[in-house]
């Protein structure tokens, strides 16, 4: 690790103490050289040397929203994961211009209320994309609507890769470049949000709507019947 990362992983987990960071990663491909899951272990490395606890989740298995129950037990893991983590990272290939339908299958699983805890809300999100052609910004342009929807507290830095086949070497490891030190920045700067805002997400999205109407009058109003209509 270069010297001047290392300084920065210091810092972290001065900052981070006892309580490292629980950040996971997700990515949108399924190949057997999945680039998108070559970036998300380059991201798991330094989030680990700077101090987080990272996980990642493997979206081969997941059934497609609404076509198996939520108890199915790669929904479960995925739902699990989604609670535990503080923060996240989602890497999506571009594929006709928007991020994949696999990545996009795991977000649809995560819903925005589950057991009285809404899961995303309040958590800090990184978004990166790859691409086999010319660099894009349509994907991770489509996943910060997403996680505006999700209510969580998308970064401003944000990575995309173009040509990405030429940025990783035969073993899989991110070569030197600017576009390395573009996913170092996105990292380090949601390490930073992420401290940041600890113990402030409930405060950060509290909202007045909110606290005038409880959730099971909201369910009600805007759940109506036909024949209410």
């Amino acid at each position: 690790m270069p010297e001047d990362i290392a300084v920065m992983a210091d810092d972290f987990k001065a900052q981070s103490g006892d309580n490292p960071p629980r950040i996971l990663v997700l990515y949108g491909s399924l190949r057997d050289r999945s680039y998108s899951r070559l970036l998300a272990e380059e991201v798991m490395r330094l989030l680990a040397a700077f101090g987080a606890e990272a996980r990642t989740y493997n979206p081969s298995g997941l059934p497609l929203p609404d076509d198996e129950d939520a108890d199915h037990p790669k929904v479960q893991e995925l739902r699990d994961l989604a609670v535990w983590a503080e923060g996240m990272v989602w890497v999506s290939p571009e594929r006709h211009g928007a991020m994949t339908a696999i990545l996009k299958a795991q977000i649809d699983w995560i819903p925005l209320a589950l057991g009285g805890i809404r899961p995303t809300q309040g958590k800090t999100l990184a978004l990166m994309q790859v691409n086999g052609g010319s660099q894009s910004f349509n994907t991770v342009n489509q996943m910060r609507v997403l996680g505006r929807w999700m209510r969580m507290l998308t970064i401003p830095n944000q990575s995309s890769v173009p040509k990405v086949y030429n940025e990783f070497d035969d073993d899989g490891r991110m070569l030197a470049s600017p576009f390395y030190n573009r996913v170092v920045d996105v990292v380090e700067e949601l390490m930073k949000f992420t401290l940041m805002t600890r113990g402030q997400a409930d405060y950060l999205v509290d909202r007045y709507s909110e606290r005038v109407e409880s959730p099971a009058a909201l369910s009600k109003r805007v759940n109506q019947t036909k024949t209410q209509n």
